[in-house]
């Protein structure tokens, strides 16, 4: 139990409390002591009653139920109201676009208390009959049940790392450090995993399907598997599982196999083979042999995904990958100057104590109002801390940046006179995302054209698992940051993760840089840098087409030149 597993108990009782239309003063409480604990420092673990109630918005009784949930797991209020929902309502209240009113009626009205039946009551028409719905409602519910239905057993990278990881350990303490390899989607670092697989080096398969069924958590699933496979599933969080089991003799080559996307191994190589071919052509003794006799340069694990690697790879032109070494600041974050949960001074000291050079600070623009968008005066304010901070903390410096809102027009959210007073702008939309995609790209066209634009934020807004992008004309995006100089980002946060690496090496082959950011509202995200460094290597980024990857005095002069060629 931690301060995120109390936030998530206290987020479901107000969705239930909503549900049932309870006390809206009693559900704002609630909403106050989320904010509190979602922004605060403090670990609320060993705290009693009396040191909980000292914290600001949290009063008697909701003191009373933070000590229930971190010794129960829940308390008597959640339990009652629970009691009193349908267990499959708690999949519908899920569905992005549906209010607790809205689910209220189709429950009371329509009887529904599951997404299946949710789905069979809209495939009917019954959800469009329904006053305050109508067909669009019912159509955009559909589409949210069909997403919702694609995405089971389905996580984010990041969701199942650290897991993965720990499990690859033990798996290695069992088996023999050289015995154990991580291959599939995983290993290949792709952004979403349905299935965790690992390559196991033995001679005795049915000794090693002993140890794995010794494994606490570990299902297995004996129709689907076979004397080479164990297939089943780990037990929490339920997500499939695959370990392949082969002799050493054909270790090398399942690994170059398994490691590989079908694309991939199907790309014509050498002679009319394909990569297939050569990496069955006899029995390696490493994954490099298999290259140097094909006469390729060697490809990387996470590209192998058949886009342009293999050419490049007989070419001997695959770039070395960026690292996070290679990067010496970030420039989209948040500070408490809009919504973000730290200050900037503590912003800024945990990015140099992590490493970096500089930060970036690009708070929201002033239509973000929901998030506490900064207007004039309050630029003025930030632009005064900022100088102070940076002549106390130098060499580390702070570059003024903001994330301007691309208004519906496609124009950004200052005029001229005060974009001007930025080092750089991360432009960026976050509103209206219902759009096709001529009118999403020419909304971005427009705002590239603005001189003042730096970097293309999140270009598609997508939220992986949660919902789609607006959908975009990636080339011609790309063509045109190529042609006005504007740096592509990869919003290194897990949920978005956009740029998507599969036009990443398009983006590279035009000249166009790409910075990745954590699009950190919080000190503590600074870490998904590692992330976005994922996806850059995927689609074949260096170090020197890496925006921030250029030290501060470079930084300094990539800002100054680029200004000095706007016409005032």
């Amino acid at each position: 139990m931690d301060n995120k597993s109390i936030i998530k108990k206290l987020k479901l009782t107000i969705q239930l409390m909503e549900l049932h239309e309870e006390n809206p003063f009693k559900i704002r409480s609630y909403q106050s002591a989320v904010i509190t604990i979602d922004r605060g420092e403090i670990s609320l673990m060993e705290m009693n009653p009396e040191e909980l109630q000292k914290i600001n918005g949290i009063g008697k009784s909701i003191a009373e139920v933070i000590r229930s949930i971190i010794e129960t797991g829940s308390f008597p209020y959640l339990e009652e109201m629970l009691s009193n929902t349908p267990e499959g309502l708690l999949e519908v209240m899920q569905l992005k676009g549906l209010g607790p009113k809205k689910i209220k009626t189709l429950w009371k009205e329509l009887g529904i208390t599951s997404t299946h039946e949710l789905m069979e009551a809209c495939q009917s028409g019954q959800v469009a009959d329904l006053k305050g719905f109508g067909k669009k409602t019912q159509d955009t519910i559909i589409a949210a049940l069909e997403f919702q239905a694609s995405n089971l057993g389905k996580y984010l990278y990041a969701e199942i790392e650290e897991l993965a990881f720990q499990l690859d350990g033990n798996l290695k303490e069992v088996f023999g450090e050289n015995n154990v390899v991580r291959v599939g989607d995983f290993a290949r670092n792709l952004e979403i995993i349905s299935n965790l697989e690992w390559l196991i080096k033995t001679e005795n398969r049915s000794e090693a399907n002993t140890k794995l069924n010794e494994f606490e958590g570990l299902t297995q699933n004996y129709r689907l598997s076979s004397p080479f496979t164990w297939n089943g599933h780990l037990n929490d969080p339920e997500i499939a599982l695959t370990f392949r089991l082969y002799p050493e003799e054909m270790f090398v080559n399942e690994f170059l196999i398994r490691t590989s996307s079908p694309e991939h191994l199907n790309f014509p190589a050498n002679d009319g083979q394909t990569m297939a071919h050569i990496y069955r052509k006899k029995a390696y003794t490493s994954p490099e042999e298999a290259y140097e006799e094909a006469g390729m340069q060697y490809i990387p694990t996470e590209l192998r995904e058949g886009y342009f690697e293999v050419e490049a790879a007989k070419e001997h032109k695959l770039p070395k990958l960026v690292e996070n070494e290679d990067l010496k600041g970030i420039l989209h974050n948040h500070s408490t100057y809009s919504d973000g949960k730290h200050s900037l001074r503590e912003m800024a000291e945990q990015c140099r104590d992590l490493g970096y050079e500089y930060l970036g600070i690009s708070d929201h623009s002033q239509t973000a109002v929901y998030a506490g968008g900064l207007d004039v005066a309050k630029i003025e304010r930030q632009h005064q801390e900022i100088e102070e901070l940076n002549k106390e903390l130098a060499p580390f410096k702070i570059f003024k940046g903001i994330e301007s809102d691309i208004l519906g027009d496609g124009s950004l959210d200052y005029p001229d006179e005060v974009l001007a007073k930025f080092d750089f702008i991360v432009s960026s939309i976050h509103s209206v995302l219902n759009m096709d995609t001529q009118k999403a790209t020419a909304r971005l066209l427009r705002a590239i054209q603005n001189p003042y634009t730096t970097i293309l934020g999140h270009p598609t807004g997508r939220l992986l698992l949660r919902r789609d992008g607006y959908p975009i004309d990636h080339k011609t995006i790309i063509d045109a940051c190529a042609k006005h100089n504007v740096a592509i980002e990869i919003n290194a946060n897990p949920w978005r993760l956009d740029l998507d690496w599969r036009w990443v090496h398009y983006a590279l082959t035009q000249n166009v840089m790409i910075a990745i950011n954590p699009d950190s509202h919080d000190k503590n995200t600074y870490n998904h840098m590692h992330y976005g460094v994922l996806v850059g290597r995927k689609g074949g980024l260096s170090k020197d087409m890496t925006l921030n990857a250029l030290d501060k005095n470079e930084m300094e002069v990539y800002f100054e030149k680029r200004k000095a060629t706007i016409k005032k």
